[in-house]
């Protein structure tokens, strides 16, 4: 690896559990730990720990703060309650989508933004490009660690370190100054995985020491620390979006089936509510859609997909699902041809396979 490459606090902990780094979006990350295979059976069935540090956190605070975030994202941040999470688009004039992105709402006026990590940067100049003088905005990426405990196992291991009955911290709500372990922490009920669990905000240096505990009180359990790899998969599996990928500038909400994020009957003026308006109502021109191979090969980020000899999309992410054990992928396509069931080939080292479009999500916690 480059010297570069920018390291969250744990970084120097990851050879002690095996980890294997690569660069990610300019950061040196763990892709795996003993095994992708491994680490996606972990977290489905027992639970997996994440270093997911090199996420942006982003203050919003201030009078103007809500009218300021109403006009910035996609949905409805004056539903929130305190204590609550959201997930939401950030738009471009055009619809195109800037990022995706959790809101949580500490109290009036007070807004944490977790962001993108590759996005950092440019969210913040998109952001201060609308800012009004009764808003503050402040990166504090890195006075923030992130750690996600993920898996049906996540609440049952956790407890073992805190009083706070965790049963209590439902679906995308959130408790601050929470002490596990004696570090005080922000715990939220949210995650990138498709399974139960907890994502933890805290000091780098907090997070440093809570990675250990963590493991150490999940053993019996099964916990094993996760990497990239399991985290991709994962969220994949569930049909959770990845930017870069399943969205991206040229790619909306909308087109990436994210519609629930996307009120278009906020009375607020939002950067591309004209142009979601009139996706919503005329028709999306492309869909993201599940495939699932029929003949044998891997469907990969950037394959194109075919009817006939005519291009009608690319595929967005696809793996050999740990789970179904299936090759399967997402892609996003001409709108015209998304209906499930519909044949369509995949070329694959210059070779067209045959595929099917199927529902998605591809899995489901039961």
């Amino acid at each position: 690896m480059t010297g570069n490459l920018k390291r969250t606090a744990l970084f120097d902990l990851y050879a002690t559990y095996g980890g294997k780094t690569i660069d990610f979006g300019g950061w040196e990350l763990p892709v795996q730990f003993s095994s992708i295979k491994a680490e996606h059976e972990a977290v489905r069935t027992k639970a997996g720990l994440f270093d997911v540090s090199h996420m942006g956190e982003v203050i919003v605070r201030g009078q103007g703060a809500l009218p300021f975030l109403q006009k910035m994202v996609t949905n409805d941040v004056s539903k929130l309650q305190d204590g609550q999470a959201q997930y939401t688009a950030m738009c471009y004039v055009d619809g195109g989508t800037v990022d995706d992105l959790l809101i949580y709402k500490r109290s009036e006026n007070n807004y944490l933004l977790v962001v993108n990590a590759s996005n950092i940067e440019k969210d913040l100049e998109w952001m201060n490009k609308f800012a009004t003088s009764d808003v503050e905005i402040i990166d504090e990426s890195t006075s923030y660690g992130l750690l996600a405990l993920q898996g049906p196992a996540a609440q049952q291991v956790l407890q073992k370190l805190t009083d706070e009955p965790l049963e209590t911290i439902k679906f995308f709500r959130f408790k601050e100054n929470v002490a596990v372990a004696d570090h005080k922490v922000l715990i939220s009920r949210t995650g990138y995985t498709g399974e139960d669990g907890f994502e933890i905000y805290g000091s780098p240096e907090s997070l440093v020491s809570l990675w250990s505990e963590i493991l150490k009180a999940g053993e019996s359990e099964g916990v094993i620390p996760a990497g990239l790899g399991a985290r991709d998969t994962l969220r994949f599996e569930a049909c959770l979006p990845l930017y870069g990928q399943e969205l991206s500038k040229d790619i909306s909400p909308l087109e990436a089936g994210i519609g629930f994020v996307v009120k278009v009957n906020k009375e607020e003026d939002y950067n591309g509510k004209d142009c979601l308006v009139s996706q919503k109502t005329n028709g999306i021109p492309r869909k993201l859609i599940g495939l699932e191979m029929i003949d044998k090969g891997i469907p990969r980020t950037g394959y194109k997909v075919f009817i006939d000899d005519t291009e009608i999309g690319r595929v967005t992410t696809g793996t050999q699902s740990p789970t179904l054990k299936k090759n399967i992928g997402l892609a996003l396509l001409k709108r015209q041809h998304a209906d499930i069931g519909t044949k369509v080939e995949v070329e694959i080292r210059n070779k067209r396979l045959q595929a099917v479009i199927v529902e998605t999500p591809f899995y489901k916690r039961k």
